[in-house]
């Protein structure tokens, strides 16, 4: 399975839901991570204010913010590569970098009418 690396800009705590005025955006976000670490991804994050070092030690994202900056963050690497920047991922993308198969909701079963053959 491959891995997901999170890059967050510098955030109150290490999600960043916490604080009075919540970004919807992280809120969201902190689900969908939530979701797909519990059906087998591999995610990790790592907050500027919190962990600088894993930023420094990473030479893809080294150069990335030499490049544009931390307010271009959030920074999203796929083994290692540049998966996406300066947004979130949807739960959608994090399932198909993560090969999460999805799952498939059961129909409901044919409603009976008068005259059919299965009352």
């Amino acid at each position: 399975m491959k891995t997901i690396q999170v890059f967050d800009p510098a955030l109150c705590c290490s999600t960043g839901v916490c604080g009075t005025e919540v970004d919807q955006a992280l809120v969201s976000f902190s689900a969908d991570v939530a979701w797909a670490k519990l059906n087998g991804a591999q995610i990790e994050r790592f907050n500027l204010a919190q962990q600088p070092m894993a930023f420094a030690e990473n030479g893809a994202v080294k150069k990335f913010l030499e490049r544009s900056g931390a307010e271009s963050l959030p920074l999203i690497l796929m083994d290692g590569e540049v998966a996406l920047a300066g947004r979130y991922p949807t739960r959608a993308e994090l399932s198909r970098w993560a090969g999460i198969l999805p799952t498939i909701e059961a129909k409901p079963a044919p409603s009976c009418c008068s005259g059919s053959k299965c009352c």
